[in-house]
């Protein structure tokens, strides 16, 4: 009992880091958008325009993607960490209501469930 105690209240710590994280990554700016550097082989040539040079929306429309898609990236991780929370606090309410002694079947699953989501906003957080 005082195991199963110990991994839920690992796991609410867990939760609260990634939530904690989330919020710091958030309020990060992307680094900027750059072209790679060119090299002898890719230098446009004199006769030929480059077509980057006459495309002034371009770098704006990749600028607004990279937002976009981080923005994205932030709403699946506060929906992510909601569950998360609500899941631990489902399986901490199953725990300390309980009149009789648990089995692991009975936990296992929540358990489960919650260890596959915490290691997901874990992965999604990294990339």
């Amino acid at each position: 009992m005082k195991a199963l105690r110990g991994v839920t209240v690992g796991l609410i710590l867990a939760g609260g880091v990634c939530v904690v994280a989330g919020v710091s990554q958030s309020r990060q700016n992307p680094p900027p958008m750059t072209p790679p550097p060119m090299s002898g082989a890719n230098v446009p040539s004199i006769g030929r325009p480059d077509p980057l040079a006459n495309d002034p929306l371009g770098g704006r429309m990749e600028e607004q993607q990279a937002r976009s898609r981080n923005s994205d990236r932030q709403k699946r991780l506060v929906s992510d960490t909601d569950k998360l929370v609500v899941l631990v606090k489902e399986l901490k309410n199953q725990v300390e209501t309980s009149d009789k002694p648990l089995q692991p079947g009975d936990v296992g699953k929540r358990a489960e469930e919650i260890e596959k989501l915490a290691k997901s906003v874990k992965d999604r957080m990294k990339g």
